[in-house]
């Protein structure tokens, strides 16, 4: 931490603060839409799984704009500023402006997200050996943000309201943005070829600015009417696929086994998407209605289990590192598509665990907090295997002309898992006029039984065909 040169510490500090907003509001949202806004729990998973998948479909725009049009530096502030706008907006009690303020968010997320990991590659020289460490640290700075945030936003909004719990995830923008400007020295003389020119308010900032308000505006529309949404991300999926196809019906016979191949694992990066969009919806709801709400004789708000994810990642991050060397030394370690299907296994395993604990329940439907510590335990290292390489796995295979779009199509793909995952969870909605209880427990159990079986089925079909994967890849 403390042999990194100075522009690091700007960018550890930024990336952890937007984090923290955004974790801080993911870990209440869906209840909030349901409590407050009065969505069912099927409408509420659906629009916030909409909400997600937009946010992951601009993130290609906001890196085009950092490289080449507003420079990787102001792209970063203008995202954070407006972030820090939209989850204040959110903190406003009225159903308009806060489908606006989720608008902003996407705007938001659309310039920020891409950028300060591009600005973190240009504060190192070629072959600089620190470059892993600084990589595995910014990975570090997301979830500290996740796991703090998740923590304390919903206990700070369960003894308050849910305005000032929002206002806690703009408050973090804002130091954020604070930190932005009291490091801005050391990272004054690092940016894109585009952010080392002078920047035009009326020609360049001004057009961007508005497009951000506008982008915000269609977002804040599309999620009041969930069909056009999902419309939209299927037309886009469908295009970025039929071009996919294109490009691998034309290319060299070298490359398009490689095309297919990143190809397949994107799917299968999809597949892991869809189990991912469980937590913040029915295993989010699951704890709420059938956890006991104790760890280790602790009290625990049910919405901050979700903080189990960052937790288990930290722990697990050096052990798979230190699994990893070992048997790279003795030149036995797990090749990529070995890791993709020994993730999507253990994601498998999550959910088939959970399945199980209807048989352990109390009178009232109640079990274990550990049931839920144990599932986050093997989708949490499931993460690391499928999401911490797939993106860079998928942009290994491919040469630089199609790196931008390979990279728009893994993030288009994790938008298509997220929505079907907003379908799926939707599946475990409880009527309103059912109480919690042995229902919901059941209802529950069935649906994650058949999630976790119909990912291990594709687990082991991807087992099977690894030999003819790696050969491709090759």
């Amino acid at each position: 931490m403390f042999r990194q040169p100075k522009p690091f510490y700007m960018i550890f500090f930024i990336e952890m603060w937007e984090r923290f907003g955004y974790y801080g509001m993911q870990a209440i949202m869906v209840l909030y839409l349901v409590k407050k806004a009065g969505l069912t729990d099927a409408q509420a998973f659906n629009t916030y799984s909409a909400f997600t998948a937009l946010i992951y479909s601009v993130i290609a725009i906001g890196g085009y704009i950092g490289d080449n049009i507003l420079g990787t530096k102001r792209t970063i502030l203008l995202g954070a500023i407006f972030l820090a706008i939209g989850y204040a907006i959110l903190g406003i009690p009225s159903q308009n402006c806060m489908f606006y303020g989720m608008g902003m968010i996407v705007a938001g997320n659309g310039f920020f997200k891409a950028n300060p990991s591009s600005l973190l590659s240009k504060c190192y020289q070629e072959n600089d050996p620190r470059l892993d460490g600084a990589f595995t640290l910014y990975y570090m700075a997301i979830n500290i943000g996740s796991l703090s945030a998740m923590l304390s936003v919903p206990i700070i909004e369960s003894h308050t309201n849910w305005q000032v719990g929002f206002s806690v995830c703009s408050l973090g923008l804002v130091i954020g943005i604070l930190n932005y400007f009291y490091f801005y020295k050391t990272v004054k003389h690092i940016d894109s070829e585009a952010g080392k020119l002078p920047v035009r308010f009326l020609r360049t900032l001004l057009p961007i600015i508005v497009g951000g308000v506008i982008t915000a505006g269609i977002a804040s529309y599309v999620l009041r009417h969930i069909i056009i949404a999902h419309s939209v991300l299927v037309v886009m999926a469908l295009s970025i696929l039929v071009m996919f196809f294109v490009e691998i019906a034309k290319a060299e016979p070298e490359l398009r086994g490689k095309l297919i191949a990143a190809l397949i694992l994107i799917i299968q990066g999809m597949l892991f998407f869809i189990l991912y969009q469980q937590m913040p919806t029915s295993l989010n709801f699951y704890a709420i209605n059938n956890i006991r709400h104790f760890i280790l004789g602790f009290p625990v708000n049910p919405l901050s289990f979700q903080a189990l994810n960052p937790f288990w990642i930290f722990i697990m991050s050096p052990i798979l590192a230190a699994i990893y060397t070992k048997l790279g030394s003795k030149g036995k370690d797990l090749s990529m598509p070995s890791k993709f299907t020994l993730g999507v296994t253990l994601c498998a395993c999550s959910f088939l665990i959970l399945s199980l604990s209807k048989y352990f329940a109390d009178a009232h439907g109640m079990v274990s907090s550990w049931w839920i510590i144990i599932s986050y335990f093997f989708q949490s290292t499931g993460e690391l295997l499928v999401s911490g390489l797939g993106l860079a796995m998928v942009a290994h295979l491919v040469p630089q002309r199609l790196m931008g779009f390979i990279m728009g199509a893994w993030f288009m793909g994790s938008a298509s898992g997220i929505i079907l995952g907003g379908f799926i969870a939707g599946l475990t909605s409880v009527p309103n006029n059912v109480p919690p209880g042995l229902y919901s427990l059941n209802l529950y159990a069935s649906v994650f039984g058949k999630l976790g079986l119909g990912s291990l089925i594709v687990a082991i079909i991807m087992a099977i065909f690894i030999p003819k994967l790696k050969k491709m890849m090759q």
